[in-house]
């Protein structure tokens, strides 16, 4: 059964994001740490969280396995990449971990 990791990155008052860099050099790290064991990677930048209503997340990036062995596999090589974070923002995400079913 295919599962995933989802990484949401929260606005508040305190935080900051850089998009540029975690684009350019965040997710290379992503894929060269991890990416043998990833089936697939989406990231979405938070525009809006409705109408006229500004958005409360950053991004999130959701990340697709195969199979919880391949998830294990690429979070056992996350070290420099979760290491990273403090390079394009100052909190800590919030991860949510499950199980694909549609």
């Amino acid at each position: 059964m295919a599962v995933s990791m989802q990484v949401i990155y929260p606005i508040t008052d305190e935080t900051r994001f850089d998009y540029d860099y975690y684009l350019s050099t965040h997710m290379g790290l992503v894929g060269e740490h991890m990416g043998e064991h990833i089936d697939s990677t989406v990231v979405t930048k938070g525009v809006a969280g409705g109408p006229d209503v500004p958005p409360s997340i950053h991004a999130v990036a959701a990340i697709v396995f195969a199979d919880q062995a391949a998830m294990n596999a690429a979070l056992a090589k996350s070290g420099p990449v979760v290491g990273d974070i403090p390079n394009f923002y100052n909190a800590k995400p919030t991860v949510l971990f499950g199980e694909v079913v549609a």
